[in-house]
């Protein structure tokens, strides 16, 4: 909830300058009249009144001010620049103005135009709250996070009472790693206001401290406040991740019930389902999740995990494959699941199978990535299945060049060199593999980098679909 505020001059009873009520008094019931219509919400007839009265004082802090404000509700950027502009110009000393012109800049996009503007409104009074707030926000959206803490911090010492500008610099917190600051403010704003994106917000920080059931406990309490997609994904992330398998299961599924259209809910319930060892239901949850949005690649690697332990919806699984590599052309992991996808499936069943498409969709993804390490080990065994070991080693080599410690393409490499009569250098590849194989631990270190890895990206993509993180202007 990373927002900026707009910042309005509320003008319930400001008058145009005293010279122009001497030469008409009509004009400043004219103004008043346009301040009602603003208030109302009726911005096209302010919009009007304003318009015409400026033909008559031109030079009017007020009008321009207002008129600006009025565009500005109409979405009418550019116009609100114009007048928002000549409000400062006319009338440098208001920190008011300057915040008024930088939430337009924002709103257009000129972030730097919009952070020199606060940071003058902020030297002007520097207890005013809109000018520090918005200054933490702009250094948030530029991605400069502890630059935005002080002001962020000077504005809630201003109005601890704004929620948004709370919840804003505990997450600044957050990301700075000063969980225990966070925490703090989090604690206080629930006991002002019990919401589930509070108690989501305080589960980050404890996940983050390392108090992994508390946050679970949070995650739980925002779900049951708010059952929104979301909350569920980050519950069950959080048991997921922490390997607690059959809650995380609970959760995805009573999530994926509730929220059919949603593929990462269903890629979650596919990977707890997989690192649970139900292989079974983890392909078929993938493959849901695979329908749901065929672009996303992250679905695509969990799922030939979970084929690899259970090939036996091998139609599928190629159908979804293919369809993968068809999306993405030039993405050479596409080609490297399509390949294997056919070779595990089919293989067992099919002795007529097309090694030569295999092989040349092996040689498709390491011609797009030729540091893709898997597609050269599966070309290696390729060609080693076939008695060709002159040519697998090669392949082995090109592997383990770009991923040494690739156990399987060790114990393949030193076969091959068996096979060619190199018994030496197959002693030697024997002795890495078996080395390898005792670090099972780095095996499930290595896994749960996976998941973590699914986690954080689905979070982020979160974050800059919603504007969460990304400092939307609030009209």
């Amino acid at each position: 909830m990373v927002t900026i505020l707009v910042s309005i001059t509320t003008l319930e009873c400001a008058p145009v300058p005293a010279v122009c009520q001497e030469q008409n008094p009509g004009l400043d019931r004219t103004f008043q009249a346009a301040v009602a219509q603003y208030n109302a919400g009726k911005f096209p007839e302010a919009a009007a009144q304003l318009e015409a009265l400026l033909r008559e004082v031109p030079q009017s802090f007020e009008v321009h001010e207002l008129l600006g404000l009025v565009y500005s509700e109409e979405s009418q950027d550019a116009l609100a620049n114009q007048q928002l502009k000549e409000a400062v110009r006319l009338k440098p000393d208001s920190a008011a103005a300057k915040v008024n012109l930088a939430t337009n800049l924002v709103r257009m996009g000129k972030l730097e135009d919009a952070q020199e503007q606060l940071k003058k409104a902020v030297a002007l009074e520097p207890r005013n709250f809109d000018a520090n707030h918005n200054l933490g926000e702009i250094y948030v959206r530029m991605g400069k996070i502890p630059d935005a803490v002080p002001f962020l911090k000077e504005a809630q010492r201003i109005n601890p009472a704004a929620d948004d500008n709370g919840y804003d610099l505990a997450l600044a917190y957050l990301f700075t790693g000063k969980q225990a600051e966070a925490r703090v403010i989090v604690q206080g704003l629930l006991k002002r206001n019990n919401t589930a994106e509070l108690h989501n917000l305080l589960g980050q920080i404890e996940e983050k401290d390392g108090k992994y059931v508390v946050a679970v406990n949070e995650f739980d309490a925002a779900t049951r406040l708010d059952p929104s997609e979301s909350n569920f994904f980050d519950w069950g992330s959080e048991l997921l991740l922490h390997r607690t398998l059959e809650p995380a299961i609970e959760v995805f599924q009573k999530a994926a019930a509730r929220y059919p259209s949603s593929a990462r809910l269903a890629i979650g319930l596919g990977i707890a389902l997989y690192t649970r060892g139900n292989y079974d239901e983890a392909v078929k949850s993938l493959l849901r999740a695979a329908d749901l949005n065929p672009a996303d690649p992250r679905c695509y690697f969990f799922l030939s995990k979970a084929y690899d332990s259970s090939p036996g919806q091998a139609d599928e699984v190629i159908q979804r494959f293919r369809h993968f590599s068809e999306l993405q052309p030039d993405n050479a992991r596409a080609f490297y699941y399509f390949a294997m996808s056919m070779w595990k499936g089919r293989r067992a069943q099919d002795p007529s199978l097309d090694l030569h498409q295999i092989e040349s969709l092996l040689k498709k993804a390491v011609a797009l990535d030729p540091k893709l390490a898997e597609a050269h080990l599966q070309l290696g065994n390729l060609y080693s299945d076939q008695g060709k070991y002159a040519e697998s080693i090669p392949e082995y080599g090109k592997a383990l060049e770009n991923n040494p410690d690739l156990a399987d393409a060790h114990y393949r490499l030193g076969q091959a060199y068996v096979h060619t009569g190199a018994k030496e250098k197959a002693q030697e590849q024997l002795a890495v593999y078996q080395k390898l194989r005792a670090q099972h631990l780095a095996d499930l270190d290595k896994q749960r980098a996976e998941i973590r890895q699914f986690v954080y990206s689905e979070k982020d993509s979160e974050e800059n679909e919603t504007g969460k993180g990304s400092a939307p202007v609030k009209p």
